[in-house]
């Protein structure tokens, strides 16, 4: 079967998000359908959206998998629950939120599943490790550290030291 390179954005808020987002990236990859290719630093980052909640750490890793997109989906979902994730308030806090960016050159704009992911392309928290993790990345035909530069929620990017 072939494989296609997908990026997959982390974040949380909720409980030790830094444990959290390092135990993720391992339960992502625990499977022989999911290899690791690159992991981008953490960040620090104000919410976007949503109610008052704590700010977040975020992450981009990039995988290689045999998996389909949806069922990459439905691995990305159950890493969420085995963390506690519960859907309660959109944009609201997380113990952990994976979301699929890109999934090679496919593209959906399906109600399950958008690719690329409809607000990757204007969220610094998602696109500056992503450009961090892979300089010459493209979203959309646009290099992603671009799209980063441009993106509102920039300057309450902070590097984060702890992971």
């Amino acid at each position: 079967m072939s494989t296609v390179r997908s990026v997959l954005a982390l974040g949380s808020n909720l409980g030790a998000s830094s444990d959290t987002l390092v135990r993720a990236v391992a339960d992502l990859v625990d499977s022989e359908h999911v290899r690791l290719r690159a992991v981008s630093p953490v960040v620090r980052t104000k919410p976007v959206g949503g109610p008052e909640q704590p700010d977040y750490l975020n992450m981009v890793i990039e995988v290689e998998t045999d998996l389909g997109p949806y069922e990459l989906l439905a691995h990305c979902q159950s890493v969420e629950d085995v963390h506690h994730r519960k859907r309660t308030v959109r944009w609201g806090p997380r113990t952990l939120d994976v979301d699929i960016i890109t999934y090679g050159a496919w593209t959906s704009d399906d109600d399950a599943l958008t690719i690329p992911h409809p607000r990757a392309a204007s969220r610094a928290f998602v696109l500056q490790p992503w450009a961090w993790m892979d300089p010459g990345a493209e979203l959309g035909g646009r290099p992603v550290a671009g799209l980063a530069a441009e993106a509102a929620d920039l300057a309450g990017l902070v590097p984060f030291e702890g992971v």
